[in-house]
């Protein structure tokens, strides 16, 4: 399957969790559940306080979509007694891409520290702390994962024995990182991945005794990391199989592009580079990478950033779609089963547009996937979800930077592309499809208006001119061109 950064797939479907309480398989065929029967009959007095194992709603999974689907509750007024978030973290929901951007700053350059990024100040929101939840009745479960769930009975067990009863349950669960095999070094010690703010402070860790870093994976994993690791000094290389960073969105005139500003900042490139292992010194520490070819990269910290798998276990038997992944939810993010919803990284829903099932591992999407959810659950909203699939990376942004690196992409990266500008600092690339129609845009270093255009072209889908594009002598002319297509 061709695999495109609107699509954001990533492989596989998780692990089963082995419990010793009995799992059910759940009844209800292949349909979704219709808007009639979306929510099941389930009240609980607000002055119970919780005492008892029912709550009317919960939310499974601590992570970004999580934050945004509390925060609607609370201004449709249905959150005070009501609801429960269940969460593997131990601290309230928060802006994950922070974790490998301002958060792996070094300490001398303003590194970014909760309670700094929790949810919703990435929008420009309130910031919800743990005291925001309290005085909004919301109870939250703090590193009490839920392990085994009973669709029948509405009932959910969490890793410390908890009972609970919802009557709508929102399964928020995002993805875990990829990982190297422990048999080849993938749990050493100094080999980090980053999903959650202890990894990051892991890292942290690390990077303050290092000197010599390799990051596996030339995605945003990779590029971000690698990016940080410049503001410590380190020696840093990036090892990857591809030809180019970013395969999945970056042509290879634009992949060389951003790679010179890496090399120019000390960073290394091992392009087509396959892992056969890691291997440990004396003191038992991550000391080295062996590539399949024999060759040796020494490092005394090594971060993987090699993709991600959904986070479905236990709730396989709500529906899983083999083909990207993740729980298979309809344009209201309803799974087959009624009363349960899937939102953010972990859902496979119908991305209109495009007329296909697709799972997009982004902030923007959990942010809406949530609110989107949230207002159909609690109102009589029928909208389909039409989704915009959106991009971005902020880099090089520490105190002390030559040059800060900010790009966003629309749309669809299908088709012809037209490259246009210089990368001093702006470039612009237009993805365009055989019937002359604009399918996806990126720009480095926009203004805002600049910037705000982007959705508008990748939306409208306009037939454009390729030979008036082609010639363009600018960024700022090539989107004027854009724009009078509309």
């Amino acid at each position: 399957m061709a695999s495109t950064a609107a699509a954001a797939v990533a492989s596989g479907t998780g692990c089963y969790s082995q419990t010793s309480w009995a799992l059910r398989r759940l009844g209800g065929g292949g349909t979704l559940a219709s808007a009639a029967t979306r929510r099941r009959n389930f009240s609980v007095s607000a002055a119970a306080g919780f005492d008892n194992q029912n709550r009317e709603y919960v939310i499974v999974g601590g992570g970004n979509a999580a934050g945004y689907a509390a925060r609607t509750f609370v201004e449709h007024g249905m959150a005070e007694g009501r609801l429960c978030i269940v969460s593997k973290e131990a601290v309230p929901p928060y802006e994950r891409p922070a974790l490998t951007k301002g958060y792996l700053f070094p300490p001398e350059k303003k590194p970014a520290r909760l309670p700094g990024f929790h949810t919703c100040v990435g929008s420009g929101g309130q910031r919800q702390t743990a005291e925001w939840y309290k005085e909004n009745g919301i109870e939250v479960l703090y590193e009490d994962p839920v392990e085994a769930f009973d669709g029948k009975t509405q009932t959910l067990k969490t890793s410390s024995g908890k009972i609970l009863k919802y009557g709508s349950l929102i399964i928020s669960t995002g993805c875990a990182a990829a990982r190297l095999p422990e048999k080849i070094g993938g749990n050493l010690p100094g080999v980090h991945y980053i999903r959650d703010v202890a990894d990051a402070d892991s890292l942290v860790s690390s990077l303050g005794k290092s000197k010599k870093i390799v990051v596996i994976g030339g995605g945003y994993i990779g590029m971000e990391v690698a990016a940080a690791a410049c503001g410590w000094n380190l020696d840093t290389t990036i090892i990857f199989p591809e030809d180019h960073i970013m395969p999945r969105l970056f042509t290879p005139s634009l992949a060389k592009k951003y790679e010179e500003l890496y090399e120019q900042n000390g960073v290394k490139f091992v392009k087509g580079g396959l892992i056969s292992k890691l291997d440990a010194g004396s003191d038992g520490r991550v000391s080295s990478a062996i590539l399949k070819d024999g060759s040796v990269v020494e490092a005394d910290t090594v971060i993987v950033g090699i993709g991600a798998k959904p986070s479905v276990s236990p709730f396989e038997a709500v529906g899983v779609n083999n083909e990207v992944g993740g729980i298979e939810v309809d344009s209201m993010f309803r799974t087959s089963i009624p009363s349960i919803f899937a939102i953010g990284d972990v859902a496979a829903f119908p991305l209109k547009m495009y007329d296909r099932i697709a799972r997009v591992e982004h902030v923007d999407h959990a942010r809406k996937s949530a609110q989107h959810c949230i207002e159909t659950l609690l109102t009589s909203q029928a909208k389909a979800y039409d989704y915009l699939p959106y991009f971005y990376s902020r880099v090089f942004e520490y105190e002390g930077s030559s040059r800060k690196i900010w790009w966003q992409f629309y749309g669809d990266n299908v088709g012809e592309t037209i490259e246009v500008g210089n990368f001093d600092p702006k470039i612009a690339t237009f993805w365009i499809d055989s019937d002359s129609r604009l399918k996806g845009v990126f720009l480095e270093s926009g203004t805002s208006e600049e910037f705000s255009l982007l959705p508008q072209i990748a939306r409208s889908q306009p037939i454009v001119d390729k030979a008036k594009l082609k010639s363009a002598t600018s960024v700022e002319d090539a989107l004027e061109i854009a724009r009078s297509s509309l």
